[in-house]
This record gives C-alpha cells, structure tokens and sequence, in this order.
C-alpha cells in the first residue's frame, strides 16, 4: 500500500537547548519591531523581566499579558484582543503552557485580519497571518509551540473547538527546558502523559506516516523513561530536558497525523467536568489502548517496547504490557486512575458519550472505529 501524501510545517527557526531564552531576545531585535506582545503567565514575571531588558533599552513597547491561566474560552480570546489590537504590535510572542501559547498564536492571526474568530474555527479556513509570531513552551506537554493547532472553548455550546492551519506554526520557536523547572508535579505529570499520548496516538493512528513515527517512538521513549524522575525531582534537569525533547516530538506528530480516541474522549471531561485537558488524556489512555490492541496488535506492541517494556513472544502480550505500563506511570505521577476518581459521576457517561462523538476529526484517525455504545464502554471501563 503506497503512503499516503501527507504535509508537515516546521517553524522557520527552532532552538532547543538549556538556558537558551536569553538568545532569543538577539533574534526579536532582528526584526526591528517598535512593539511587542508577550503573552505569558504571573510565575515566570522575573524571568520575562530579565528576557525584555534589551527591548526597554532600545525604547521597544512592550505590553504583558498574564490574563489566560486556564484553557481559554472565545469570551476570553475576545478580551484580550481588545487590549492588544489598540496596542498593534509586530511581534507577538507566547512564553507559557499550551493554553498561552494556542492564545499567542490566535492574537497574531487575528491582528490586522479582516476575518473574525468564528470565520476560521475548523480546518485550513484561516487566510494569512501578518504579524511575526515566537512560541516558547514554558511546560513539556501540549506541543502546540510547534503545531498547527489552537483549541478555544465555545461559550455558546461549552464546546472545544479546534482551529487547525498552517498560519498558526510559528516562525521562531525557543524550547529551553529550564523554564519547566519550577512547573509543580501534578501540572509535570498531567502535561507529560499528555505529551506521550500525542506521540502514542500518532504512532497508532489509522493514518500513521513513517516519517512521523520516527518522532512519536522516541518521543514515547524519552518521555516513558523520564517522566517520574520530573515529577518525583523537578530540579533533575537531564530529566526535565529529555521530557521537553519529547514533548517538541509529540507537537511535531500533531499537523500531519494527530491525534485519536483518547483525545476526542477526553474533550467531554474538559467541557462538563473542567478537568484539565493533560488530567483526561492521562486517566483515558490505558482504558482507550485496551479497547484499541484487536485493531492494532502489532502497532501496540511497538509501543510497549518504546515504553520500556520486554518484547514477548507474542504480540499480543508485549500489548498488554504497554497498558499495564502506562497505568504504572500514572500511578507513579500520582495521576488517578479512574473516573470516579476526579469527580465524574457514573450517570453522565451517555452524555459524555454522546459529545464525543462529535469529535469526528480525531475519532476518524483511532485504529478501532468508536460508536457511541462503544464510548459508554470505554467510559464504563475507566470508571
């Protein structure tokens, strides 16, 4: 069976390495901008007084956002366009998690552009972007700062909804995994099982690519064999830094192949439940591989030895140890390991299943097809 034809956007410039944000200020300088935006969050305020110092210096405008400190909302995207548009910057740069850096990316497209939010919601519908955009995760989990993709949730239905296009790569990005240093343990876990189930559900996925593999296997290898010591020592850096590395690899899995079950179950936690959108990728993956492994045996089994497992005789045992593995890291983070656990209430699972379904876009890509019954089981199960 030939490959399928699939497209990938890097950022036109990627840096990784340990203290390497303090560069980054050479390469906005370059630009020349009077004015920058920076989105970010109140924990990192010394380190992003330091990272302006040059720009007050050159007499460069800076205005700093620290108003998104959950997963942002339409309302809240609307808020802050009103404070940045008058301000109309040259350079908007995200320094934070995910939901500040799917924000930064959304504030650059917006600026200047005749289309309105609600124009561009879905796949491929955003026409340009003009205003230079820099990404820089300050947390090893969603990988947005090198994805195509921004999710806001809808206040109108409590929806996410996702916002998928070439425009939203950025054109610089930094990953410096110091800035993860003083991420708390649950927020470490939470957002680094994430990260692993990008590079999981992408190397699973029904559309998976060879050359994406590449990055979904050792993402799920750097991450498995590190991601205890991040939570249990937050300040062991190879650590800390071989969890970003695979975090970036998972970000890179998501434009061309993306991600599958687990995500689209997982979006009900976040709209009914408000669970963080890591916490539901966590405590859903095991239950989704389970149901996944008839479809996949093999894939399954690639998986488990990428996790650190034994390669079996049979498929399908070295499957099953990559679940039993997975619910092992979990519990070792200190991540639940039911529903029940998290406050959902058994008498909702019809109705979390039935919003999942409308997740298409990523129930399309799982190996297994996923009815609606088929979630209530799923849900069921983890319950």
């Amino acid at each position: 069976m030939s490959v399928p034809v699939f497209k990938i956007m890097f950022p036109g410039k990627l840096v990784v390495g340990n203290g390497t944000l303090p560069q980054l200020a050479d390469d906005v300088l370059e630009m020349k901008p009077s004015k920058i935006f920076i989105a970010t969050i109140a924990p990192l305020q010394k380190t992003i007084d330091a990272f302006i110092a040059p720009f007050k210096e050159k007499s460069i405008e800076v205005l700093i956002d620290t108003s998104i400190v959950a997963e942002p909302s339409f309302s809240d995207f609307e808020t802050l366009m009103k404070k940045v548009t008058p301000f109309n910057p040259d350079v908007v740069i995200g320094i934070g998690g995910g939901s500040v850096l799917d924000i930064s990316k959304l504030v650059a497209a917006q600026l200047g552009n005749k289309q309105q939010l609600r124009d561009y919601v879905g796949i491929g519908l955003l026409k340009g972007r003009k205003k230079k955009l820099i990404c820089v995760p300050a947390t090893s989990g969603t990988g947005s700062e090198v994805s195509p993709n921004a999710i806001l949730v809808d206040d109108t239905d409590n929806q996410k909804k996702g916002i998928i296009s070439p425009y939203l790569v950025p054109d610089i990005v930094y990953v410096d995994p110091l800035l993860t240093v003083s991420v708390p343990p649950a927020i470490t876990a939470a957002t680094g099982m994430d990260a692993l189930t990008h590079c999981l559900e992408a190397y699973t996925n029904k559309f998976a690519q060879p050359f994406i593999d590449l990055f979904a296997y050792e993402g799920m290898r750097l991450i498995a064999a590190n991601i205890v010591t991040a939570v249990k020592d937050g300040s062991n850096i190879e650590a800390r830094e071989k969890v970003a590395t695979g975090s970036l690899y998972g970000g890179f899995c998501l434009g061309p192949v993306n991600t599958a079950g687990v995500h689209a179950l997982s979006y009900p936690l976040g709209s009914m439940y408000h669970l963080a959108h890591g916490l539901s990728n966590a405590v859903l993956l095991p239950y989704v591989m389970e149901y996944n492994i008839v479809a996949s045996a093999d894939r399954y089994a690639h998986v488990a030895v990428a996790l650190g497992c034994k390669r079996e005789d049979d498929v399908w045992t070295t499957a099953k140890a990559g679940v039993e593995k997975i619910k092992e890291l979990n519990k070792a983070c200190g991540i639940p390991t039911t529903l029940r656990e998290v406050g959902v209430k058994e008498e909702t699972i019809p109705q979390m299943a039935s919003e999942a379904m409308k997740i298409q876009r990523l129930l399309k890509n799982n190996p297994r097809e996923i009815t609606e019954q088929d979630a209530v089981s799923i849900f069921k199960s983890a319950f």
